[in-house]
């Protein structure tokens, strides 16, 4: 199942600089071993703003739940979910 996932990012200014850079570093190695291993697709910066747009590629409902959830930076996000399918003009994966 595939999902855009837009994430927009509030650390607070005041959060301890060593916490953040731990935090950071953790996400970092998080979400390049959702990557690698092919459940995190794609992720694109938002030109502007500390926010990214990444594609998810998962099993289920419940197991993109458990990836946002387990996100170092989770607590400091606000995530909007869309669930994506197939479109007829997409000469590159429809084969109708």
């Amino acid at each position: 199942m595939l999902y855009a996932v837009k994430m927009d990012v509030a650390i607070p200014h005041d959060l301890d600089p060593a916490e953040r850079d731990a935090t950071l570093a953790r996400e970092k190695a998080y979400s390049q071993d959702l990557q690698r291993g092919g459940e995190w697709r794609h992720i694109w910066r938002c030109a502007g703003q500390y926010s990214n747009i990444s594609v998810f590629d998962v099993e289920s409902n419940e197991r993109l739940h458990e990836i946002l959830w387990n996100l170092p930076l989770f607590a400091y996000m606000t995530v909007e979910v869309t669930p994506l399918a197939t479109h007829p003009s997409d000469i590159h994966t429809y084969r109708g």
